[in-house]
């Protein structure tokens, strides 16, 4: 199966468990440990290996922020510590999810005074090391989203 087909199969999949659980659920449906922990909504569901979905949207001061990261893996280390100690919503959200590969969608949306940093980072990857360090350490708004996604290759999208 093309790489194309498997990931159209993959989120055709995912859509259908997505929406048979309830938003506030974390660390379900894994095969391995330590998933979903310490986290906002949504994180750290239907993977297949380990430290997935930790550490995300905690000790902020707004709306929104750690939400939907370390879902849907194939591998290690995916979606972690995003949308932390954030001055402002909608920060490190939907990172680190439908991958095959290990450390993706990592330390996004991290230490912000502003809103929309550090999103859609480190998805649909074929491969490691895509989507980290983005949207972190920013006085204002829209800073590091969509980076490192949709590759077959490591080490992109860092910024």
């Amino acid at each position: 199966m093309s790489k194309i087909s498997f990931f159209i199969a993959l989120v055709l999949v995912a859509s259908v468990l997505v929406l048979a659980q309830p938003i506030e659920k974390r660390g379900q449906f894994n095969v391995g440990p330590n998933n979903g922990n310490s986290n906002g909504n949504s994180n750290g569901n239907f993977n297949v290996g380990s430290n997935n979905g930790n550490n995300n949207g905690n000790g902020n001061q707004g709306s929104n922020n750690g939400n939907n990261n370390g879902n849907f893996n194939i591998g290690n280390n995916n979606g972690n510590n995003n949308g932390n100690n954030n001055i402002g919503s909608n920060n490190g959200n939907n990172n680190g999810n439908f991958n095959i590969g290990n450390n993706n969608g990592n330390y996004n949306g991290n230490n912000n005074v502003g809103s929309n940093n550090g999103n859609l980072n480190g998805n649909y990857n074929f491969g490691s090391y895509n989507g980290n360090l983005n949207g972190n350490y920013n006085h204002g708004s829209y800073n590091g989203n969509k980076n490192g996604n949709y590759n077959g290759i490591k080490y992109t999208g860092w910024h």
